[in-house]
């Protein structure tokens, strides 16, 4: 099954559609309720909270000031233990080396853990192409993987969804089972989803995770997970394929220690998740379960060209999702509507750098730059600066509507000129004033058609900003 999501150009449209869509309004709704208030509750909770996420900044930061080094040491320590790593330049690379394994070892199955990285490079129908079976294991993903959709939300895949919906979609590709069986619970879903899941990971030939950290001291591969599918798609199969990117790397144990302390608070309000899980290499003897081969696939895909550019702080970007988690546009259209993989602030700035601002230059314009992913971002990425570094890009060559350009130009002329920019401000003002004195607002107004086609513009009310600070200034 190939999966296709428009492209981010069409934001707009998403967006709209997003906002028709009353189902996905209602689903939406859980995002705000039940992620905020829990990560502010975890937060408070822990005094040195802050001080941990100046931590995880420059932690960060040194891994990246530093990654060949760490990536070397990485593949000895792995190597070490028996393992093999695998270098990715690209998605291509990728996914040609997970398919090598694949028929190397004769596998038709392969249960996947939760991994972004496998979305990014569209492993699944690459894999189906190649007469390989992927099942997807976390459960949001199982359930995305019935729809043939992506994840709208990188840690809860379908909080897009209600229960009926994912009922119907249960019952229509759960074959052989009762008609009359009870699914109006959550708790009979998960159930149903387990029972399915459970002869999955038994004959599954190759097992793959993805990496929330990957630790240069050790040659560790950790999994950060709320369910044991995670576990599973890791110890049963004959192989364990770890694929994540470059980035994903940490100096040491200690290291991960201080970045799990901020994960978990900041993606799901909790403390630490149910399952943290360490990997590293093969089954020993001694051990009593296992994978017979460890692999671990580093992938690049355009991240070692962010290394050195204006970009580079969103490779400490550690997919907690607390950035959509507060974001008021995300709230509003969901994470399907951004095109790609990643949704959200974080979306906005990684996507245009991974697949070129032509194809991604809408995502850094859907902001209003309240500054809120900044606030809570763990790993304290500038998010919004980054968001108007691509807008400044997207300018320069020559990709945004020919309105805005228009538009700047007119304000540019302007602003450079400070007596003739307070001159015309104040008689624009007065002018809309005096317009909309009757109902105080407008309804709609020349060149404003994409505010007040949702939305009143208030008519102005005394003088310009400029006017009454120079006024209670003295000036």
């Amino acid at each position: 099954m190939t999966i296709h999501v428009p492209t981010s150009p069409a934001f707009k449209d998403n967006a709209h559609e997003a906002l028709r869509d009353p189902a996905l309004q209602r689903a939406l709704g859980n995002v705000e309720s039940g992620f905020i208030a829990k990560r502010r509750k975890a937060a408070d909770k822990l005094p040195e909270f802050e001080a941990l996420r100046d931590a995880a900044r420059d932690i960060k930061n040194h891994t990246l000031a530093h990654l060949d080094l760490y990536l070397e040491a990485y593949e000895k320590r792995v190597t070490e233990a028996g393992g093999h790593v695998h270098f990715a330049p690209t998605a291509d690379n990728a996914r040609k080396i997970v398919i090598d394994i694949c028929k190397r070892v004769g596998a038709r199955t392969i249960a996947k853990g939760k991994s972004m990285i496998s979305e990014e490079i569209d492993l699944n129908g690459h894999l189906e192409a190649a007469g390989v079976t992927p099942v997807e294991t976390d459960l949001g993903e199982y359930i995305i993987q019935l729809r043939g959709e992506r994840p709208s939300h990188i840690v809860a895949p379908v909080i897009h969804l209600n229960r009926d919906q994912i009922e119907e979609n249960f019952r229509a590709a759960h074959e052989g089972l009762p008609e009359d069986r009870d699914l109006s619970a959550p708790e009979s879903l998960l159930a149903e989803a387990r029972a399915m899941l459970r002869k999955k990971f038994l004959a599954a030939d190759v097992g793959m995770t993805g990496a929330n950290f990957l630790v240069a001291e050790t040659g560790t591969s950790v999994v950060v997970t709320n369910e044991g599918n995670g576990d599973l798609s890791q110890t049963l199969p004959k192989v364990h394929i770890v694929l994540a990117s470059i980035e994903k790397l940490v100096p040491t144990l200690d290291d991960v220690s201080q970045m799990l302390r901020v994960l978990a608070r900041s993606a799901t309000g909790q403390d630490i998740t149910v399952y943290t899980t360490f990997s590293t290499g093969p089954r020993r003897e001694a051990d009593v379960d296992g994978p017979g081969e460890y692999h671990v696939i580093l992938l690049d895909n355009g991240r070692s060209s962010m290394l050195g550019g204006e970009f580079r702080e969103m490779l400490r970007c550690i997919r907690c999702a607390a950035c959509m988690n507060h974001c008021p546009v995300y709230h509003a259209v969901g994470g399907h509507a951004y095109g790609w993989v990643y949704p959200g602030p974080m979306g906005s700035v990684l996507s245009p750098s991974l697949i070129g601002v032509d194809k991604a230059g809408h995502l850094p314009n859907a902001s209003t730059f309240c500054g809120r992913c900044e606030s809570v971002c763990p790993v304290r990425i500038p998010l919004p600066k980054l968001m108007r570094h691509w807008r400044e890009k997207e300018f320069e060559r020559h990709l945004s509507p020919a309105t805005v350009r228009s538009g700047l130009k007119v304000w540019s002329f302007f602003a450079r000129r400070p007596g003739l920019y307070r001159f015309a401000t104040r008689i624009g003002m007065r002018a809309l004033a005096l317009a909309g004195r009757g109902k105080g607002r407008f309804a709609s107004l020349p060149l404003a058609g994409g505010w007040t086609g949702t939305r009143d513009f208030a008519a102005p009310q005394g003088d310009t900003f400029q006017a009454q600070w120079r006024a209670r200034a003295g000036r």
